[in-house]
Parts: structure tokens; C-alpha cells; sequence
């Protein structure tokens, strides 16, 4: 037992016992040089108790944020240490081990892809848990002083798009500099968007939903769907490197900052980064439609993904509460549509489907393995 532990109780004890008469307070007891220990923290098989550790995705770390706070005010655990480094970084660190001190989980606004997977696997990650926690929008924000855009994947992908068809049969670097050039009914400015980088599943869907869709109203990137599917992607996926681009990094508030500074640049977010702050930024609307929780659940908004995290079933019986973390951030009082996450701008999923990734969740009821892993 470490009895500096019980120093500062005894003190508070004999002081009650002088002014009681029950024990003798001369000169032999000096309260004042009893000195107060620091906390020392729980002891775990003669070590720290090890800390759930969360890395990935920007987009999901608000939600598993929040739940990690009330996990941790509700329950005897720790509250979970939460970090940023995006879905494609996430994975490859939450890949690299099992043990205590590696990460039990990612958050990922994705889903796993099968060369992570392999990576997980080689590095002896073997059970995973996927859960699927709710949807959001990705969105074209600009700060409220700026002009209302209305958008179509079209408009995006020719924006955006580091070339295009130059109408003889090849390929010319995009030749657009400002919105205008694209479509009369959009303003003169300039064509600046602050995005996330390649390691982001923010970028990832982005890409997938926005620039995929957009390039198949051009013809010529249609037929070459049929033709080449895989030449198509890299055409519908590579985005300009002249500088209407920036890559901003993982965290969405620096591109909030950046939008702040100039009212001509639009930034990619998650949904939830623009409702926490539509006092300063608006959503551009997607083929009219405004981002909003409703239109995003209803599915009428037109760049939307789901979002995940994953569990580390090893860690399971390394890292105490990881189950109980589970359970907690699949409570209908999170989750669910009148839940605390919602509050913080998670469009939660149909209550079937809801119902049946809490109980896969809590059964932690692991992805099928892959062959020869």
C-alpha cells in the first residue's frame, strides 16, 4: 500500500481529533510538516493503467470526443485520449500493434480499405470491428460575407479537375480561373478551395462523390468509364496542382480560420464543422439543395457519406473500459436521433439499422479475416 496516499486524510483526521480533545495536540505533532502527496495514478499489473487511445479521422474526433468526456464522467475509467491525424494516417498507426499503449481504435470517415486490412494483418492486427456510427455532408463553405454558390457535381469536378478533355480527343490542363468561366450564373471570383490532404477520408470521399460524379457528365470521361475504368478514376480523382487547390491539413477549424481571412476562398468541411459554425460560414448548395441535417438524412443532399470507427478486439483484455467505451457511444442517449452526438452534428442512421450495428458492436462480432492472413 502507498501510504503518501493516505497522508492528506490522516491530517484532516487528527485536526478533528485535537479540536474533539480525543488526542493530545502538543509539540510532538507538527500538522503543517505532514507534506501532500501528488496523486499517483491507479496501478495495472505493476504499470499505469493504460488509456484507450483514439487517432484518425478529423471529422469523426468531435463525436468521439464528446463521448470520450462523458465516458469518462460517468464511469470509473479514464477519459479516452483522442487525436487527429486523419482516416488514412489513423489506420496506419492503429495498423502498426497490439498492445496497451497502441491505439484501440480508429476513427475513419470511410471505410477500411483492403491494402490497410493487409496492412493490420501483416502487423498481426487480426480482429477488427467495424462500426458504422451515423452519416455526414461534405460541404463547399465560405465565410456568410461572401457570395451563395449553387453548385452541381459538374461545376465541381470542372473546377477542381487538374485536366480535362480539350474537345480534339486529348487532355489540357484546367484552363478555369474563376467560377464565372465555368457557369454564367456564378460569380467573378476566383477559383481557391482549401481541402483536405490525400491522407484524409474526408478527400477520399470527396473525390469518390463529388469529382467521380461530376466527371461522368462529361462525355468523354463516361465512355472512358466503359473503356478504362481505372485510367477513369485517375482522371476523375487528380486535383489541380496550380494553386486553385490547397492542401490544408487535417484539422477542418484551420481551413475555418482560412475562409475567415478571405472571403473568395471556399473550404471542404465535414457537416459538422459548418453547423458549429454557421454564425461566421454558410454551405454552398449542392444542385439546389442547402446542407442541412434534414436534407443530408433524407438523402436529398448530394455529397454524403457514412462514418465509421473500428476496434481493436485485441486490446480488448489490455486496456480496461475499451467495451464499456463501445456501449457507451451506442446508447441511444449518444447515437441516436435525440442523442448528445446529434447536438454536435451527426445525422444518426435508420433505428434498424442502428439497432443492428449496436448489437455487433457490443457482441464484438470481428470482420471476417482475410485469406492467407
Amino acid at each position: 500500500m502507498d501510504l503518501t496516499r493516505l497522508l492528506p486524510p490522516l491530517r484532516a483526521v487528527l485536526s478533528s481529533l485535537c479540536v474533539t480533545g480525543l488526542a493530545a495536540c502538543g509539540d510532538g505533532i507538527d500538522l503543517s510538516s505532514i507534506e501532500e502527496q501528488p496523486e499517483i495514478a491507479p496501478v495495472f499489473s505493476g504499470q499505469p493503467v493504460p488509456r484507450i487511445k483514439i487517432v484518425g479521422s478529423s471529422t469523426v474526433a468531435p463525436f468521439s470526443t464528446t463521448v470520450a468526456e462523458q465516458f469518462g464522467a460517468a464511469t470509473p475509467f479514464d477519459s479516452p485520449i483522442v487525436e487527429t491525424t486523419g482516416t488514412g494516417g489513423g489506420f496506419k498507426t492503429f495498423c502498426q500493434a497490439v498492445g496497451p499503449q497502441e491505439p484501440s481504435i480508429v476513427n475513419a470517415s470511410r471505410r477500411i480499405k483492403l491494402s490497410e486490412r493487409r496492412l493490420c494483418a501483416e502487423a498481426g492486427v487480426t480482429g477488427l470491428v467495424e462500426v458504422k456510427i451515423g452519416f455526414d455532408g461534405i460541404v463547399l463553405a465560405s465565410t456568410k460575407t461572401g457570395p451563395v454558390l449553387d453548385l452541381t457535381t459538374e461545376v465541381i469536378y470542372r473546377a477542381l479537375a487538374a485536366e480535362l478533355p480539350d474537345g480534339k480527343g486529348g487532355w489540357q490542363a484546367n484552363p478555369y480561373k474563376t467560377w464565372k468561366q465555368i457557369s454564367p450564373d456564378l460569380p467573378d471570383m476566383p477559383i481557391l478551395v482549401s481541402g483536405p490532404p490525400p491522407t484524409s477520408g474526408t478527400r477520399d470521399a470527396f473525390v469518390e462523390i463529388a469529382m467521380e460524379t461530376g466527371a461522368l457528365a462529361l462525355p468523354e470521361l463516361a465512355a472512358l468509364k466503359v473503356r478504362d475504368p481505372d485510367r477513369f478514376r485517375r482522371r476523375a480523382h487528380t486535383v489541380r496542382a496550380d494553386g486553385a487547390w490547397i492542401d490544408s491539413g487535417e484539422n477542418d477549424s484551420a481551413i475555418v480560420q482560412t475562409l475567415l481571412k478571405n472571403r473568395d476562398s471556399l473550404g471542404i468541411l465535414g457537416f459538422s464543422f459548418l453547423e458549429q459554425n454557421l454564425d461566421r460560414l454558410q454551405g454552398a448548395r449542392i444542385g439546389g439543395v442547402i446542407p442541412r441535417f434534414e436534407a443530408i438524412a433524407a438523402g436529398e443532399y448530394g455529397i454524403s457519406r457514412s462514418m465509421y470507427f473500428y476496434v481493436k478486439t485485441q486490446n480488448l483484455a489490455l486496456v480496461p473500459g475499451l467495451d464499456a467505451f463501445v456501449v457507451e457511444f451506442t446508447q441511444e442517449d449518444a447515437w441516436g436521433p435525440d442523442g448528445y452526438l446529434a447536438e454536435k452534428g451527426l445525422i444518426p442512421l435508420p433505428e434498424a439499422e442502428r439497432r443492428m450495428q449496436r448489437d455487433q458492436a457490443r457482441a464484438m462480432q470481428e470482420m471476417p479475416r482475410l485469406d492467407g492472413l
